[in-house]
């Protein structure tokens, strides 16, 4: 049981939130080039401008946050928030009566 529960608070969730223009072109085009970067590297779209992903360890979020320093484009701003898996699974959605439900996060298994 300990074990489990300390797993809990190792797994982690990182929360890629961005503003970027979109003005122009050019500002469409950078924009769908970040976005399908971080899809490519296992993002979710959680909200609109807003992606999760799973990370199965601290170190392996601290690659993920490198690989988004990189990736910020020169306009704009980009957030990320890293959570535990434990906080996470305190998460309350609220839904209006008009809207669907979001989509569930992606189950990821992790073998060693």
């Amino acid at each position: 049981m300990v074990n489990k529960r300390l797993n809990a608070y190792r797994i982690m969730w990182l929360f890629v939130m961005f503003d970027l223009p979109t003005e122009t072109a050019a500002h469409r085009k950078v924009y769908a080039k970040f976005r399908k970067e971080i899809m490519g590297n296992g993002f979710n779209m959680f909200q609109f401008s807003i992606y999760v992903r799973h990370c199965p360890s601290r170190e392996t979020a601290d690659v993920y946050k490198r690989l988004l320093k990189r990736l910020v484009p020169d306009e704009g701003i980009v957030g990320v928030l890293e959570i535990t898996d434990k906080q996470f699974e305190k998460m309350e959605i609220y839904v209006g009566k008009k809207r669907q439900p979001p989509a569930s996060p992606p189950q990821q298994l992790t073998l060693f």
